[in-house]
C-alpha cells in the first residue's frame, strides 16, 4: 500500500510537465530576451523575425531563422493577410529598407475579400506581432526621421502628401 503516495506524486509531477508544454500561439518578452544578440556583425547589427507566406505569427516567429540582417536594412517590415473573419491566412517578415518601408497601413485585397496590414519597424526583433488594423498597421521609428535642417526625407514628404493631403509637415 505504500506504492500508492509514490505513484501519486509520479502522476502528478507527469501532468505538471504535461502542462508545461502546453504553449500559447504568441510569442512573449521572455522570448525575445532568449533571441536577443550578445555580438553583432556589423554596426548596428540587428535582427528581425523573418518568413515567407507562413500560417499565422507563432509560425513565423517560431520558425524564423536567428540571423543578422544584411548592413543596408535598417528596418523590420511585416506584411499579414486575413481572411474576412480576421483570421490569418499568410505572414511574411523581412529585413527592410526606408523605401520598403513606405506604404504601411491596410487594404482590402478586391477579389479574395482578404484584408492586407503592412507595418515596418526600427529595433531589434521589433516585428514580435503581427498587424491587424490600421492602429496597428504603422511606420515606428527609434531615431527621428527629421534632419537638423528640419525637413523630412524627401521619399517621406511624397509618401505623407499621397496619404493624407490636408496635413503637410514642410
Amino acid at each position: 500500500m505504500k506504492s500508492w503516495p509514490v505513484a501519486r506524486v509520479l502522476l502528478m509531477t507527469t501532468i505538471a510537465d504535461w502542462l508545461k508544454c502546453i504553449q500559447s500561439r504568441d510569442f512573449t518578452l521572455k522570448d525575445i530576451v532568449r533571441l536577443h544578440p550578445s555580438t553583432t556583425p556589423h554596426p548596428g547589427g540587428f535582427k528581425c523575425f523573418t518568413c515567407q507566406n507562413a500560417a499565422d505569427n507563432y509560425d513565423c516567429n517560431r520558425w524564423a531563422p536567428d540571423e543578422f540582417c544584411p548592413k543596408g536594412t535598417r528596418y523590420c517590415s511585416t506584411l499579414h493577410m486575413m481572411d474576412d473573419h480576421g483570421q490569418s491566412v499568410s505572414v511574411t517578415k523581412r529585413c527592410a529598407t526606408l523605401q520598403d518601408c513606405l506604404f504601411t497601413g491596410c487594404a482590402q485585397v478586391t477579389d479574395s475579400g482578404y484584408q492586407m496590414c503592412s507595418s515596418c519597424c526600427e529595433g531589434n526583433i521589433c516585428n514580435l506581432l503581427v498587424p491587424r488594423n490600421e492602429s496597428s498597421a504603422v511606420f515606428s521609428s527609434t531615431s527621428p526621421l527629421v534632419s537638423s535642417s528640419r525637413s523630412l526625407h524627401p521619399t517621406l514628404r511624397i509618401n505623407i502628401l499621397l496619404r493624407s493631403p490636408v496635413v503637410c509637415y514642410m
